[in-house]
């Protein structure tokens, strides 16, 4: 069961994440011994980079040198309400079918081994009535993609305040590219980043996603590159983002991961999963060394798509939606039905 993300608990501490496995537990004894200190290098780590984290207890204390707490004022990564949230009310039927798909999306990514501890976001675009201001929903900062919840997922407006209550935070930086994405192309309805092993592997290479398998043929005249600016907190790289992802709906973020956005959360998820296994194929091919076979000149110009094919649009969509997602649904109430919850 995951834990609830609303409520007037305060969230976890930073040290409390790392709390299901102790150096001092005699249960994790068998562990190997970098295994079980791994949590005290990331908290480490964590300190190193200044990454500033606010207690929602006490929004004064922030963190941002090693092992010191000091009250001074900082760029804030987790954005937040300046207001007071309203309670939350009762989703509508559309968006309990959104917050369902969006947290399968979160289940599924970590069956697949795409998270990266509480690393990496997906958000979808929450139905409003004419003249309402845009929604979306996102992933509470500090939980594992394991833990995801249709309930707990946070819903925000564009400029990042929270609009229910909830002891988590979110993170800025997820807030930046996703919103980014979501307010020029009002047609996209979820937007998934990723930092997976082959995805930053590929997406650091100078020719990036090369024609050696057919999951790469088939998308790779969809993948844009935005060029990597530094961690994502400056709303400045909006207009960046937004112009080097144009019309396409999958991207490199250079030395950093993948983007995919699409219509639903069905469609994204797919255009991710061909994008991830093109990278996979790509890794495990060059790593062995050996001359690769590149398809003919004619064979590349048949799999690129052409300008605003709708058919193959169509065709890729209903795939997705009807095909595809209802499969991984079954799959998850085998292993996970709390997802929905």
């Amino acid at each position: 069961m995951a834990p609830a993300a609303s409520g007037k608990g305060a969230p976890p501490s930073i040290f409390n994440l790392t709390s299901n496995i102790s150096i001092n537990d005699p249960s994790s004894s068998s562990l190997p011994h970098r295994a079980r200190t791994t949590p005290i290098i990331a908290i480490g780590i964590f300190f190193e980079l200044g990454l500033n984290y606010k207690h929602r207890g006490d929004p004064g204390i922030t963190y941002n040198t090693p092992g010191k707490m000091e009250r001074i004022p900082s760029v804030d990564i987790n954005m937040r309400s300046e207001r007071r949230p309203s309670p939350p009310s009762r989703p509508s039927t559309q968006e309990w079918r959104i917050r369902r798909d969006l947290a399968a999306a979160y289940r599924l990514a970590a069956l697949f081994q795409w998270d990266d501890m509480i690393g990496t976001h997906f958000s979808a675009r929450v139905p409003t009535a004419a003249g309402e201001p845009d929604q979306f929903l996102i992933n509470p900062y500090g939980m594992l993609f394991e833990e995801i919840t249709a309930s707990s997922l946070i819903k925000v407006d564009v400029d990042g305040n929270i609009l229910a209550d909830t002891a988590y935070p979110v993170n800025r930086a997820g807030f930046i590219i996703h919103s980014a994405v979501h307010m020029a192309r009002p047609e996209i309805g979820c937007v998934m980043h990723l930092h997976t092993d082959d995805g930053v592997a590929v997406s650091a290479l100078e020719e990036g996603l090369l024609p050696l398998n057919q999951s790469a043929m088939v998308v790779r005249d969809r993948v844009a590159v935005h060029e990597y600016e530094g961690i994502a907190v400056e709303p400045r790289e909006q207009a960046r983002i937004v112009a080097d992802l144009g019309d396409r709906d999958l991207m490199f973020l250079r030395n950093h991961g993948t983007l995919a956005a699409g219509r639903t959360v069905a469609e994204t998820f797919a255009s991710m999963y061909a994008l991830e296994k093109a990278c996979t194929f790509q890794v495990r091919t060059l790593s062995m060394n050996r001359p690769w076979r590149k398809p003919a000149a004619g064979i590349l110009r048949k799999m690129e798509r052409k300008p605003n094919d709708e058919r193959r649009a169509q065709v890729l969509a209903d795939y997705a939606c009807n095909a595809v997602w209802p499969a991984m649904l079954r799959k998850l109430e085998r292993i996970c039905p709390d997802y929905k919850e």
